[in-house]
């Protein structure tokens, strides 16, 4: 396993922790209380700072529980924190439900999925790699399109 570094600028705050040993996403927790109403985008503290080594990001994703129970989701999912970063790993969260949610601190308000990547460069090209699929159209509800 690798380690890096964290930084804790609220001391209320757990680091953000695997639910299991199998989860992928690490658990982000709320610094704050707040009540999202329906339509509502709110920025929530997390209250760490992470420092990721080149060429990593933190992949921000919703957590599916609030999304389907009740419509509250990351704004720009998957959100990514860059590895140049060291400010406080706020989440965009936004309320698409018909109700008003209370956010309260100490929830677990998001996932971080670290991710290795990789840079490239373009070359243009008259044509591309043939692929069975080429150009042709995408599905929608299982109805070409």
């Amino acid at each position: 396993m690798e380690v890096f570094k964290i930084k804790n600028l609220n001391n209320f705050v757990d680091f953000p922790k695997y639910a299991t040993e199998q989860t992928p996403g690490l658990d982000l927790i709320s610094t704050i209380d707040s009540i999202l109403i329906p339509g509502d985008i709110k920025i929530i503290a997390t209250g760490i700072a992470i420092s990721l080594p080149k060429k990593y990001e933190a992949q921000i994703r919703p957590r599916s529980g609030m999304a389907v129970s009740y419509g509250v989701t990351v704004v720009n999912a998957p959100g990514t924190g860059d590895d140049d970063y060291r400010g406080d790993s706020k989440v965009g969260l936004i309320n698409l439900g018909d109700k008003d949610f209370t956010e309260q601190r100490g929830m677990r308000i998001a996932q971080m999925v670290i991710s290795k990547y990789k840079r490239i460069s373009w070359t243009e090209s008259e044509t591309l790699d043939e692929i069975e699929r080429n150009g042709k159209g995408f599905r929608l509800n299982g109805l070409r399109q």
